[in-house]
């Protein structure tokens, strides 16, 4: 058994930012890092730029090469931490060893949901897509099997996003969405609508309200997918892109506080002492409802990290709340959603509209008591920044409703008072 003083546990937003605040606060205490995958830090938003050949993998880089060696960390990657137990304060890994730690945190992220009953869903040729190694393994398979046609199970995010990688690369996609519309979750009628048309427009096949009934497989390998009604779509791979949930397994059967998440609280401590958690395994303050939410988003993870190293380190530093966005560009059309984007009727919401039909431009805010709470932008999305300020500012917008539509709308549309407010509550949150 070894020792150390701040173990971390994940190599991801959440783990890079932790070492940053710990280092802030204590330039010298031994760090040790262990993480299941073997690459360095890296921005894990780029894989499907990388699969779909728009970055390299030296562009996939979070940090510099030496920057663990330079904030003198211990690193132990390709090694998978498989038990937490807080009363022996000590961490099992799979291949037998056992860390002591005076501090951790877990920031292990999230895992890909996979149906538990798709026949065919372990077949080759079937994929989740959320990590560097995904990525390799789909390209390595599209090359070896010459595959020309792709079926991607869900338009959430990271569907829409494999979509993304998949048809620069030449594939030939279909869509299946269990809901009405892709994205459901995050943008309305209209915003879905407006990129159901830009996927359209590349050639990708959309195809909402159904689902796998069983993946088809000839020689072993993807053949297809059958759906629901019989009917069938040739494909000669599928990506498995349902969502992704907290992985709780390090925590299970300990006394860890978790929901559906490991519930943190405003340091991002546990209810177990010395135990933190940040990043997409959290469940932390989200910002606009006050409520512990899990938000799976890289900037939130890296901020949730960072504060959690400060404090790990004896500061003290307050996590102000978490604001859920997507921020998505397909087929060349951008979208960024924040906050309440869907709100639910008779509870005092009020919702402002303005599409362009000729630049497929779209705005939509949501409001509550003279406040922005949520917003969806499509096209046009340069002024995303300050309308988030204008959230994490909590600045009163009464009387400003019709400058926040208008396409010019900025900064200097608004009071002075109001300008230094978007701008301090941004700073809050960097």
């Amino acid at each position: 058994m070894t020792s150390t003083k701040y173990l971390i546990i994940g190599n991801s937003a959440a783990g890079v930012g932790c070492v940053e605040g710990i280092r802030q606060t204590d330039p010298q205490g031994e760090i040790t890092l262990l993480a299941k995958e073997t690459e360095h830090a890296y921005s894990r938003p780029l894989i499907t730029y990388l699969l779909g050949g728009k970055v390299d993998e030296a562009g996939m880089a979070y940090r510099p090469a030496d920057f663990y060696a330079q904030q003198r960390v211990k690193t132990l990657l390709g090694v998978e931490a498989a038990k937490v137990d807080p009363a022996a304060k000590t961490v099992t890994c799979a291949d037998g060893q056992v860390i002591g730690y005076e501090k951790l945190l877990i920031a292990n992220g999230g895992k890909p949901i996979t149906p538990p009953n798709l026949p065919g869903s372990d077949a080759p040729g079937v994929f989740t897509f959320t990590t560097w190694q995904d990525a390799r393994d789909i390209e390595a398979y599209i090359a070896a099997n010459a595959v020309k046609e792709a079926v991607v199970i869900g338009g959430g995010l990271i569907g829409l996003k494999s979509v993304e990688a998949l048809t620069a690369r030449g594939l030939k996609v279909t869509v299946l969405e269990l809901a009405p519309r892709i994205l459901a979750v995050t943008l309305d009628q209209d915003a879905s609508d407006l990129l159901a048309g830009a996927l359209a427009k590349a050639g990708v096949t959309l195809m909402t309200n159904t689902t796998a009934q069983r993946i088809d497989l000839a020689g072993g390998k993807v053949s297809g997918v059958t759906l629901p009604d019989g009917s069938q779509v040739a494909a000669g791979l599928v990506v498995l892109a349902i969502g992704v949930l907290p992985d709780l397994s390090l925590v299970a059967g300990s006394a860890i506080a978790t929901e559906r998440g490991i519930l943190a609280d405003e340091r991002l401590a546990t209810n177990v002492a010395d135990v933190y958690a940040a990043g997409d395994v959290a469940q932390a303050l989200e910002l606009i409802s006050g409520e512990r939410r899990s938000i799976p988003i890289w900037p939130n993870a890296y901020r949730q990290g960072f504060i959690a190293g400060v404090n790990m380190a004896g500061g003290e530093k307050i996590y102000e709340g978490g604001l859920a966005m997507n921020s998505v560009e397909i087929c060349g059309l951008a979208t960024i959603s924040a906050g309440v984007t869907s709100p639910p009727e008779g509870q005092g919401y009020e919702v402002l509209t303005k599409l362009d039909p000729k630049t497929k431009n779209y705005r939509k805010l949501v409001l509550k008591d003279h406040h922005l709470v949520g917003y969806v932008l499509v096209g046009d999305v340069d002024r995303a920044g300050i309308i988030t300020g204008l959230i994490k500012g909590r600045v009163e917008v009464k009387g400003l409703e019709e400058k926040l539509l208008a396409p010019d709308f900025g900064l200097i549309s608004l009071p002075s008072v109001h300008r230094e407010r978007v701008t301090a509550g941004l700073g809050v949150w960097s």
